[in-house]
């Protein structure tokens, strides 16, 4: 018996039992399926079967095929697959795959164009384009929308740091967002993430607003920025800052932390987490008060910030208690509670927008700037600039529509 591969191609109005229809023809010649993959784009099928059957039985299968084709008002067409050209086609099968991850409020072509022109420079081949986010409304327009496609490619890149470079600076121009990852179990699995606090899960630097109460906010802020651009040393930077706070009333905190501006999208992305069993942590060079208030709201389940030192009339004596959370230790924190948690550091997810961020963000399996300094997007192989915080679920892989009422926005 000698047989023959043959790629069968279905286009045209989609409709249930199609694929049924077509597998029952298949079946009755004694087809075994090779591959097979199907999109579907505003009710359009585009629909791909690669077959191998007895050349005996091809004739009669493929003219069953085109009546059927008729009867359901599709288009079809049939290739033949020469067994060489099979092989070449499965040897192919054994390369690397990457998946880039393309977000922001809304995408055009220009912007794809872009984007997958870098990709077939750098040699690597597209295998299927997914669309991640819901379908959005050209009618009722909601600030919040956004757009993410993710690209699945096969080949390995001629240069990945140049190849990432200039997909950062295309994010930088194009007002778009990327993520190049391997695909592999890592991130099929990812397990613990871990943000910092202020000007990541919420907008605002805690000590800025408290400064502001204590009539020293000018001083600080001016500080902040400096140790945030990485320009002096955390350690003395939080030091000085926290010798301005001296005198200021603990209720100054209650009323702070009772107003803290949320991030766009934080509620969804905690609540998305914690449904899935992710642990989440918050590994901050603020203060624990306010990660403690957080972590009461959101169910988080470590908090690690820097703790103030209160004197016994309820005012801060601009001291702090403890070891320093600073960018050394937010990377020890990371590795420690992945080793507690029983979870590979490839598993392991860093966000996080200033320059004590660094070395978790590098550390981690998969590190993320957001909404970041310069020097912190410069060495970030991913960012989020474009959209709120739950932008990070797309990088890990998440359907709009797989999320219910979770996920919704």
């Amino acid at each position: 018996m000698k047989e023959e591969q043959i790629l069968l191609r279905i286009t045209g109005q989609d409709r249930p039992g199609l694929t049924a229809a077509v597998m029952g023809i298949l079946a009755r010649y004694d087809a075994y399926i090779l591959d097979i993959g199907q999109a579907d784009i505003h009710n359009t099928l585009s629909l791909g079967i690669l077959f191998r059957i007895d050349e005996m039985k091809s004739g009669l299968a493929m003219k069953e095929l085109l009546f059927k084709a008729t009867e359901l008002g599709v288009n079809i067409g049939f290739s033949p697959i020469g067994d060489d050209e099979y092989e070449d086609w499965v040897g192919h099968q054994g390369k690397n795959r990457y998946i880039l991850t393309v977000m922001g409020r809304q995408l055009e072509a220009g912007q794809i164009a872009a984007a997958t022109r870098i990709i077939a420079d750098q040699g690597l081949n597209i295998d299927s384009i997914v669309r991640l986010t819901g379908r959005r409304s050209i009618k009722n327009l909601d600030k919040h929308t956004r757009a993410c496609i993710q690209f699945s490619l096969r080949g390995e890149p001629i240069n990945r740091r140049e190849m990432q470079e200039k997909l950062m600076l295309l994010s930088s121009l194009l007002e778009i967002d990327f993520s190049f990852q391997k695909d592999d179990m890592f991130r099929r699995m990812r397990r613990l993430i871990c943000f910092d606090m202020d000007s990541t899960l919420i907008q605002t630097e805690c000590i800025d607003e408290m400064a502001e109460r204590n009539g020293v906010g000018a001083e600080v802020r001016a500080i902040t920025e400096s140790a945030m651009r990485g320009e002096i040393d955390f350690k003395e930077s939080f030091t000085r800052r926290v010798a301005l706070l001296k005198g200021l009333d603990v209720s100054v905190m209650r009323d702070i932390a009772e107003h803290l501006p949320m991030t766009e999208g934080v509620d969804r992305l905690m609540s998305v987490l914690k449904t899935c069993g992710y642990k989440i942590a918050i590994l901050s060079g603020g203060f624990t008060y306010f990660g403690e208030y957080l972590q009461r709201k959101y169910g988080i389940d470590y908090v690690y910030a820097n703790q103030l030192e209160v004197g016994d009339d309820g005012k801060l004596t601009g001291r702090y208690v403890g070891e320093i959370v600073d960018g050394r230790r937010k990377s020890e924190l990371l590795k420690l509670i992945a080793q507690v948690e029983k979870v590979n550091l490839a598993q392991t997810i860093a966000v996080g927008d200033g320059a004590n961020d660094l070395p978790m963000i590098t550390d981690a399996g998969l590190g993320i700037a957001f909404h970041a300094k310069p020097r912190v997007v410069a060495n970030a192989e991913q960012s989020i600039n474009t959209i709120g915080l739950d932008g990070v679920l797309y990088f890990l892989g998440f359907k709009d529509s797989y999320l219910g009422e979770q996920g919704r926005l």
